[in-house]
């Protein structure tokens, strides 16, 4: 397979198969970064006939968007391991050996996480020091950038991988947002130290004794609070996490619309707070920050939500182009 280099662009491979809407919502997601996304070359990886027919449906004349062919799909219930290996010929596969080979400078999917995680894993190898890798996203809330980690990548983790975390969290928000000394908490279910199970009493009392400014446990209600720069938790607990506050804020914000628009005296009121009702969707909604980067892999890797459309298609690649500017994958080796 001949190299693919873009002149002053940086090249992101897109697995086409991958999430809930493949490979329409996909391949608009990638016609609408193609066209509107300054220096981003994008490399569609499925199944060449059924990608090229999407891409003809969608009259995607004058985009250009090349399409590397992967015969095989992982689905979003296949066993992560088991597909990796059986599956060879598959989009996440394929899109991540182009990275691993350096065809590409990134690789985003929204298909199966554990499929995404066990490949990176296996064939980019994982960074020096860390046991697992961890899918973290930065939300902007009003107090400030915070990071959260671990979002879905290990469903059960040791004590050992949430100091891990807090540690990658640290080096990131340090060279990225340039904090000195990030404020490091560990969610849990109270602030004292006796509280949250056998595994976060444990991680407590590591990061006590660790170099890192370990601020002690924080509650779910201190989420967006300021009070901390990175929270750690399991994947498990953060990703159930993430998508209440999702759905929260979905909810909310229609309960919000809803009684606006039963009150027509408050018609003129509602047109000036829609750009605060769309900084609050915005928060936490996942078609915004499109993806959570994967940590801990020697690799640009950035997993999006199941469910994305174009939109969050779009804004992962985005967010793909920055954690290649910003040499995310080397501060961590660094």
């Amino acid at each position: 397979m001949p190299k693919r280099k873009a002149s002053g662009k940086v090249t992101i491979a897109l697995d086409a198969m991958g999430g809930d809407h493949a490979p329409e919502e996909i391949v608009k997601g990638a016609i609408a970064a193609a066209n509107g996304t300054d220096g981003v070359q994008v490399l569609l990886v499925g199944q060449e006939n059924v990608v090229r027919e999407e891409l003809d449906r969608q009259n995607s004349t004058g985009c250009v968007l090349d399409i590397v062919h992967a015969d095989q799909v992982i689905a979003m219930d296949e066993r992560p391991v088991t597909a990796v290996k059986e599956k060879r010929e598959s989009s996440i596969v394929v899109g991540i050996e182009l990275l691993k080979r350096g065809e590409v400078a990134a690789f985003v999917s929204a298909g199966n996480t554990g499929a995404v995680m066990t490949a990176a894993s296996l064939m980019l190898g994982r960074t020096k020091g860390i046991n697992r890798p961890a899918l973290g996203a930065v939300f902007p809330f009003p107090t400030g950038p915070l990071l959260c980690l671990d979002l879905g990548a290990n469903s059960d983790c040791k004590p050992t991988s949430l100091v891990h975390f807090a540690k990658m969290g640290s080096i990131y928000m340090e060279k990225i947002f340039g904090m000195e000394s990030p404020r490091i908490g560990l969610l849990s279910s109270g602030e004292e130290d006796t509280k949250g199970s056998q595994m976060v009493q444990k991680a407590h009392r590591m990061l006590r004794k660790s170099k890192l400014n370990f601020i002690g446990n924080v509650e779910g209600g201190d989420i967006g609070s300021g009070r901390a720069d990175v929270i750690v938790t399991d994947g498990f607990t953060g990703n159930v996490l993430l998508k209440l506050g999702e759905g929260l804020g979905e909810m909310l914000i229609g309960a919000l619309r809803r009684g606006v628009a039963e009150n027509p005296k408050l018609k003129e009121a509602a047109e000036l707070l829609e750009p605060t009702f769309q900084s609050v969707i915005s928060t936490l909604d996942y078609r915004e920050y499109g993806g959570a980067l994967l940590f801990g892999v020697n690799g640009n890797v950035v997993v999006a939500h199941g469910r994305s459309d174009a939109d969050a298609i779009k804004n992962a690649i985005k967010t793909a182009k920055r954690e290649v500017l910003q040499d995310i994958a080397g501060a961590f080796r660094g």
